[in-house]
């Protein structure tokens, strides 16, 4: 489709029907459509599968679903089987259901190295449990998080070392700092000059690239020397890596580790997992000061739990994350090539493992840029891909790689045309796409 003639006038309206009555447009930032081409933003109307629809009746094949938490394509028969099942027996009561207990023992043999679970509904309410338990261990008021990792909850002690801290007290910021992720000397040093002060190490365990050899057992040691508390962020690494974890893979065992994302395949649910001596601190078997550690109505809503439990059973009986990773190196072997043929080679790259695909657009200098997005995701969108990532689902299929590479392909010979002419903008028909985090609208 030429992107002249691509259009989205339902989509549009409902752009600012949306605006109108929810701020920003959207419940997640990384949604808005500040991150798409002007007047380019789709709806969804429904998924199947690797597919989505708009409510102008487009079919795009989809990339980076639900922000990546829908790892299995959209409406899953097994999960939505289960769903369905548990929906006719109820699902919140004013004590804890016998799914809770199941749904914790099967949570634990998939990931071993815990030995205690709490479910709740985000990854933000987990990661910040996390850090109220570690600071509540160690008695100590500050957190050491990996700078290079761009999310971890919406809560101040994050929120208020991004651009968009407006409404954070500096007084919280402070007790928030950063150490640069595979460095573990600066890590040294940093918990050095705030020694007996730091509560935890907070990161990513993986992400864009593999840890360097070495480098996440080296974290243990120096969590252990220095008394503090290691956390894994596994939102991400949790089943895509493993089914079990970065922490599984690679063989190194935080204290505190959080999941989410993939685990319900699109229902809600995370879970904070990690060694009993400190989530037994949440719960009635202690002697210590207790710690309001997760406690939400909706945490333990049992078709949610049925959703995580049939995901879990998935991934382990069909190989799901070794799917991920074929579907995930045959797209990123087509995208390179066809980026290489067009010219472009060095300006549209690929990155990250397999299974959790990013792509960077770069300009003429080689750095990244907004404008140049723009222009790709124009071409993407038009060619029937919507992608604001290349992380896949295992809903996709050979034939669906074969079409987004031909699209890729089609978007590659413009951003030639426009590196050529050193000027994306005749290309953007309108603003660029906007980063999530920036100080004003």
């Amino acid at each position: 489709m030429n992107t002249e003639e691509f259009l989205l006038p339902r989509s549009r309206t409902a752009n600012e029907r949306l605006h109108a009555l929810i701020p920003g447009g959207a419940h997640t930032y990384a949604k808005g459509d500040d991150q798409y081409p002007e007047n380019l933003a789709p709806v969804i109307s429904h998924g199947r599968g690797a597919h989505v629809w708009d409510i102008d009746g487009n079919r795009y094949i989809e990339y980076g679903s639900g922000l990546r938490s829908v790892s299995l394509g959209h409406a899953h028969p097994r999960v939505i089987e289960a769903v369905r099942r548990e929906l006719d027996r109820g699902s919140n009561f004013v004590r804890p259901s016998i799914v809770e207990a199941e749904a914790a023992e099967r949570f634990l043999a998939t990931v071993p190295t815990a030995e205690m679970v709490k479910f709740a509904k985000n990854g933000s309410d987990a990661t910040t449990a996390a850090v109220r338990l570690a600071r509540a261990a160690t008695g100590r008021p500050r957190v050491a998080l990996c700078g290079d990792h761009p999310f971890f909850s919406v809560d101040d002690w994050f929120i208020g070392t991004t651009p968009m801290s407006a409404g954070v007290p500096a007084a919280t910021t402070e007790l928030t700092v950063a150490f640069p992720y595979g460095d573990l000397a600066a890590t040294e040093q940093l918990l050095t000059r705030y020694e007996d002060d730091i509560a935890c190490l907070i990161l990513e365990p993986a992400s864009h690239t593999e840890p360097p050899p070495g480098y996440l057992a080296g974290l243990r040691e120096l969590a252990d020397r220095h008394g503090c508390v290691l956390i894994f962020d596994e939102m991400i690494t949790g089943f895509r890596w493993s089914e079990a974890g970065a922490q599984s893979l690679y063989g190194v065992v935080p204290d505190l580790s959080t999941f989410g994302k993939a685990l319900g395949n699109g229902f809600a649910v995370s879970a904070l997992a990690g060694r009993r001596e400190l989530m037994e601190r949440g719960g009635l078997r202690h002697s210590h000061d207790r710690v309001f550690l997760l406690s939400t109505t909706h945490g333990a809503e049992t078709h949610s739990l049925v959703a995580a439990m049939a995901v879990q059973t998935t991934y382990v009986e069909e190989g799901i994350t070794a799917q991920l990773h074929a579907l995930g190196e045959r797209l990123a072997a087509g995208v390179r090539e066809a980026a290489a043929s067009a010219g472009v080679g060095d300006h549209v790259v690929v990155r990250g493992r397999a299974s959790n695909l990013v792509f960077a657009t770069l300009d003429e200098d080689r750095q990244p840029s907004q404008q140049y997005r723009t222009l790709f995701l124009r071409q993407l969108l038009a060619g029937g891909v919507l992608a604001p990532s290349f992380v896949v689902s295992s809903a996709l299929d050979d034939a669906d790689i074969d079409r987004t590479v031909d699209v890729v392909a089609q978007a590659c010979a413009v951003y030639r045309k426009a590196l050529d002419a050193a000027d994306p903008i005749p290309w953007l028909a309108g603003r660029p796409v906007k980063p999530v985090f920036r100080r004003l609208a």
